[in-house]
């Protein structure tokens, strides 16, 4: 009993940690700077603050999934559903405003724009975990 359970709390645990690695990778991908060198090198606060909602933001539907879900397949599902939003959504708010432009103030280093977009990440994160239906 103990053993399968220990086995459950790994599997579910590293499967959640590899989808949030994933998402990292994606959403770097996704948006259209580089937020690990404006971070790193740059030490760019606004691509952290950014970047920082967009880790809360994915996290909180991966929690629900963790939470809620009947089955590993589903946990599965709902995982791959909360990151396609979340990375739908970085997509689309970094390139539809041609007067304000995420890609532009954050590459700036502007925070104000950087706790924005961590604030639209988190709300979208729990406006994913929300509508999650199981």
């Amino acid at each position: 009993m103990l053993i399968g359970s220990i086995f459950s709390f790994l599997l579910f645990f590293i499967t959640a940690l590899v989808a949030l690695v994933a998402f990292l990778f994606l959403y770097e991908r996704v948006t259209p700077y580089d937020d690990y060198k404006l971070i790193y090198v740059d030490g760019n606060k606004a691509a952290a603050i950014s970047f920082a909602g967009a880790i809360i933001g994915v996290s909180i539907p991966i929690f629900s999934a963790l939470s809620n879900s009947i089955s590993y397949i589903d946990f599965l599902v709902w995982v791959l559903i909360a990151i396609l939003v979340q990375l739908f959504f970085a997509f689309i708010s970094t390139r539809v405003s041609k007067k304000y432009s995420f890609k532009k103030d954050i590459d700036a280093g502007k925070v104000s724009v950087g706790i924005l977009m961590s604030a639209l990440s988190i709300a979208i994160g729990l406006l994913n975990a929300g509508s999650m239906s199981y």
